[in-house]
């Protein structure tokens, strides 16, 4: 199991958003979180990633507390997110933002190949290396930020709305490279996607979130068949 979570309880101010969730990812896997929007699934990214702190529970990470760590210390674990809207750096061009992702890495070795591996994983973003961010379309965008949260070379990634926004080429192209990272990288994945169709076919699990609780969980197929995912999250049946 390399990430396990308990009993987790997220409080904005005096309103309570994750009343007690706990599940786990295995090394290796592609795990999805569907529900609605405000159901939880963002803040429980960023409460793993170190951005918003519990009131209560713990977050194990390959048998390290969490909950013990600044975000930059999180990253350094082998954790990243692509956040939900992209929030590359606007005025900073490709490569910058892609260093950007290497901060916390001291082995200029290391970020050298995985500069070249994220070029040949984005050829566009290759191509654009000295394009300021804030002038590509939301797909290069959408690229971008998935790259740089690479840069660090993370065991586990956090994919947060990575569709939002594009046409249906560019989700299909995003799901691909997803696909790649998790199997030829070995990069575990935890994937936040409106697009429960698609991210159901991409994973290997899921979990359903309703209004801050953790309401189904089951293998991908399985939730693909359900007829309360399938009314709810795929518009019924086909």
């Amino acid at each position: 199991m390399l990430l396990e979570i308990k009993d987790l309880h997220v409080s904005y101010g005096s309103v309570e958003v994750l009343h007690g969730i706990s599940f786990h990812v295995d090394e290796g896997e592609i795990v999805t979180l569907l529900g609605a929007n405000g159901a939880g699934k963002s803040t429980t990214l960023m409460t793993i990633s170190g951005i918003i702190a519990p009131t209560s529970g713990s977050i194990i990470f390959d048998g390290c507390d969490l909950l013990k760590l600044p975000p930059h210390a999180v990253v350094s674990r082998g954790i990243t997110q692509a956040p939900e809207g992209r929030r590359v750096f606007n005025t900073l061009s490709v490569q910058e933002n892609l260093m950007l992702g290497a901060i916390t890495c001291k082995d200029r070795k290391k970020v050298e190949s995985t500069f070249k591996w994220v070029q040949e994983l984005f050829p566009r973003l290759r191509e654009r290396l000295g394009q300021i961010a804030g002038t590509l379309s939301g797909g290069e965008q959408q690229m971008l930020a998935i790259g740089r949260a690479l840069m660090s070379q993370p065991r586990l990634l956090l994919l947060d709305e990575p569709s939002l926004g594009l046409a249906p080429l560019l989700v299909k192209s995003i799901f691909e490279t997803v696909r790649t990272i998790n199997e030829k990288a070995g990069v575990t994945v935890v994937l936040v996607e409106q697009n429960a169709r698609a991210a159901l076919k991409l994973a290997n699990r899921g979990y359903v979130f309703e209004t801050g609780r953790l309401v189904m969980e089951d293998d991908a197929a399985a939730l693909l068949a359900d007829p309360h995912v399938r009314e709810a999250y795929l518009g019924g049946c086909d």
